[in-house]
């Protein structure tokens, strides 16, 4: 995926997380000012949010132990050669953003659930699927640890 289309692809989650118009998942988050830290990112939400969100970080953390935490379009991500993921609470759902390469390698896995061709939703009426997530974030390790290789 381009740089161009993934950036169009987070902004539109962003601009979607920070929306209030009909027809948009609004958010739960208190304050629309740009987090400086995943803590403050965090401490925006009721706490069941909150609990979804250190549950994709820390799993994110155990599958991609070496990346770096950041704040990238306002939402959570990890970079570790390149960006990896992002993450983002919405009104129902924590949208995961892997890139398209990932959403595609996993695409018979994230049929149960809704998505695009570069995200897919967790909704909070179902558990999060933390071994798939884990699986998708090393297959996102393992893809820009190979970009290395190749120059």
């Amino acid at each position: 995926m381009s740089g161009v289309n993934l950036s169009i692809s987070i902004n539109t989650a962003f601009t979607v997380a920070l929306s209030h118009h009909r027809g948009h998942d609004s958010p739960m988050a208190m304050s629309r000012k740009t987090p400086k830290s995943f803590d403050d990112y965090v401490d925006r939400f009721p706490k069941e949010v909150r609990q979804r969100l250190q549950k994709m970080r820390l799993t994110v953390k155990k599958a991609a132990p070496k990346a770096k935490e950041k704040i990238s379009y306002g939402i959570p991500s990890f970079t570790l050669n390149g960006m990896l993921v992002w993450f983002a609470a919405f009104k129902n759902h924590i949208g995961f953003y892997p890139r398209t390469s990932a959403i595609a390698a996993f695409k018979k896995e994230l049929s149960a659930y809704k998505g695009a061709k570069g995200s897919v939703r967790f909704p909070f009426d179902k558990p999060l699927p933390l071994p798939l997530i884990s699986r998708i974030v090393r297959f996102r390790v393992a893809e820009n640890l190979s970009k290395d290789k190749k120059k």
